[in-house]
């Protein structure tokens, strides 16, 4: 199975990446024009004697700025949909991985390691360039710190579950000062809608699909569950699951949600008109309610909440 990543953007951009017939492009920036002001950052613990930082400034030097553009390793993450997604109004454009390594075979990708701290082994590398002063030994600094600096991000980032992407630049075409990544069709092989994308999107995204021929999903939030799911154009109910959208073994077959297999109907489908009087029936809110009671009743607890929270 090829390994898939996801790319989040917003209800204006899907329009923008598929403006030319047979090819998607994604916006690259350099790292220094990230969100995070400590992109970079992360290569070795600088509380070192200045011998040793004077070391690693004349030999790694200023850290060099590539093309770079990120993905997510999931379609599915919630704070993903909402910043990058635009409030859920946005979209997910699966890619195939493999498919751009084949075709480019100079790229680089890279999962994002999450931790507030450097890694061990560049440090060591550093004691060993700077006491060897080997040119093999220094060679071996330089690509370490490249690699930690490039995919490693503090530990607050995590949630985005990123797989970064850095280009050389014969890859890149500059676009009135953008600088655009362009890959074929068939790399790309899903598009999923969010939430709360409008009627209009979602004919974008159709239309895109068809000149694709890739699936087309709708994210959906479920009632039983906070693990989101999707859904095709025939209905069929899909879930993420080991690293790729698959159909879901058994979904309720009114609201489509997944549910256990035993289940006929999810737990709110289920509910019948009897269960609905019966909750009435025994709902004291209810009760007092029907007597005019409660708001007295609901402003005597609010004291008695007031006085608890002084003890």
């Amino acid at each position: 199975m090829s390994k898939k990543i996801y790319k989040y953007v917003g209800p204006d951009v899907l329009e923008k990446a598929f403006t030319q017939d047979g090819i998607c492009r994604f916006k690259c920036s350099y790292p220094q024009d990230f969100n995070d002001p400590y992109e970079l950052f992360l290569t070795i613990d600088f509380n070192q004697k200045p011998e040793i930082l004077a070391f690693y400034a004349e030999t790694v030097g200023s850290m060099p700025q590539k093309a770079t553009t990120c993905f997510s390793k999931l379609p599915n993450v919630i704070p993903m949909w909402a910043h990058y997604g635009h409030n859920h109004c946005g979209l997910v454009i699966e890619i195939d991985e493999e498919k751009i390594q084949e075709r480019f075979p100079e790229v680089s990708f890279g999962d994002v390691d999450y931790q507030d701290e450097p890694h061990d082994y560049i440090i060591e590398h550093l004691y060993r360039a700077f006491g060897t002063k080997k040119l093999r030994h220094t060679y071996i600094l330089w690509q370490a710190v490249m690699s930690g600096a490039y995919y490693t991000k503090s530990a607050c980032w995590s949630y985005e579950q990123e797989r970064r992407l850095v280009l050389p630049s014969k890859y890149i075409d500059d676009n009135s000062g953008l600088m655009l990544f362009s890959i074929p069709y068939d790399c790309v092989t899903a598009i999923i809608s969010g939430t709360k994308a409008t009627i209009d999107n979602r004919s974008i995204a159709k239309q895109i699909t068809n000149a694709c021929a890739c699936s087309g999903y709708q994210m959906v939030i479920g009632r039983s569950s906070t693990e989101p799911y999707f859904i095709d154009e025939s209905g069929t109910t899909y879930i993420f699951d080991q690293g790729s959208i698959s159909a879901a073994p058994h979904s309720c077959p009114v609201c489509k949600e997944p549910i256990a297999t035993e289940m006929k109907k999810c737990g709110w489908c289920s509910i019948e008109d009897f269960h609905r009087e019966n909750a009435a029936g025994s709902n004291p809110m209810r009760v007092i309610s029907n007597a005019g009671l409660l708001d007295n009743y609901l402003a005597g607890m609010r004291e008695i909440d007031k006085g608890r929270s002084k003890l």
